[in-house]
């Protein structure tokens, strides 16, 4: 294949995936806006769950069918990821609650310069000039939006770091088990899944009734509650299976930056489907500077010297297992 052919496939690969993820996401939000804000479902953790519960469920019968092939995954390796991961989960709904909306949407900006830190420490990345300011414009953008009364406690804050790290911790973790492993998408979520599954389905509703001071066994269940539920469910399989394919094309910052555009696209949505906090010119002027920031990136990072290693050598990988399948290939197929 020529190159130039190369090339284009992998611009469409990667324009699908995104607009993937961007799907799912922001159904999710609607979705789960809905449940929650509607029908009284706060039991966020026990949700997030319920997520990769079904997301497991999917891993096993495309297991089954024969489109995830046995591939490993050291037990150390997947341990820590979930620690990660289910302390991202929990930090950002303990975040949430101890903070006001403000700060928790600083904390959540603070995940790009976290994950840049992360990169330039553990892949050796270095950032050109042009990269490092569209990445601020990007920040100044979606705080324009977003950021309105600020006031924070000693124990949100701790909340907020906690979250801030292990999600970015999280994230870039996906890029490097990827990388390292030779893992797909359905391949690092066959592995991943069940156990998230099992830990927040065993913490969740502890945690929730400690958040919310309800427990989710007590929830009024109806026939209109349980289709939002599974509705949430079914579009979880997807959000999660995006969020693995593009972190693992575009890397982690990357994905934190393109990631403010669902910001953008959840704030619109709200105007349209709920109504209640109009668009004001403030939000209006974030996004358009937001925008500017993300195609800014966009631009810079692809061009030499925007985003590249301070060495030669790349991540060491491990042997490549027998049934194992190329991460390009498996993502490929969505």
């Amino acid at each position: 294949m020529a190159p130039s052919s190369k090339a284009d496939k992998k611009a469409a690969l990667d324009a699908a995936s995104w607009m993937f993820n961007v799907v799912t996401s922001v159904g999710i939000i609607i979705v789960n806006k809905a449940l929650m804000a509607t029908y009284g479902f706060s039991f966020a953790t026990t949700l997030t769950g319920l997520h990769f519960a079904t997301t497991t469920l999917m891993t096993f019968v495309l297991r089954w069918l024969g489109y995830i092939q046995p591939t490993h995954l050291p037990l150390s390796e997947l341990l820590k990821f979930v620690l990660f991961a289910n302390f991202s989960i929990v930090g950002m709904n303990v975040s949430l609650m101890w903070n006001s909306v403000g700060f928790y949407q600083i904390a959540k900006l603070s995940m790009i310069p976290v994950s840049c830190i992360l990169e330039v420490i553990l892949d050796k990345i270095r950032y050109s000039r042009d990269t490092k300011l569209s990445i601020l414009l990007v920040l100044l953008g979606v705080a324009v939006c977003t950021v309105t009364d600020v006031s924070v406690n000693t124990k949100g804050f701790v909340a907020a770091i906690v979250a801030v790290w292990s999600t970015s911790l999280q994230q870039y973790y996906v890029h490097h088990l990827q990388r390292k492993y030779q893992l797909g998408s359905f391949s690092l979520l066959g592995h991943t899944a069940p156990v998230q599954a099992a830990s927040l389905l065993v913490v969740g509703p502890f945690l929730d009734y400690w958040l919310t001071g309800k427990r989710v066994d007590h929830y009024d269940y109806n026939v209109v509650s349980v289709l939002f539920i599974t509705s949430s469910c079914i579009i979880a399989i997807g959000t999660n299976l995006s969020q693995f394919i593009c972190i693992g094309r575009f890397t982690a910052v990357s994905f934190q930056v393109l990631g403010h555009m669902k910001t953008i696209l959840v704030l619109i949505l709200g105007f349209i489907l709920f109504g209640k906090e109009g668009l004001n010119p403030q939000v209006v002027l974030g996004m358009i500077i937001a925008v500017l920031g993300m195609i800014w990136y966009g631009n810079a990072s692809s061009k030499p010297g925007g985003k590249e290693r301070r060495s030669s050598h790349s991540l060491p990988t491990s042997r490549p297992q027998k049934h194992g399948s190329d991460t390009s290939e498996t993502d490929g197929k969505i």
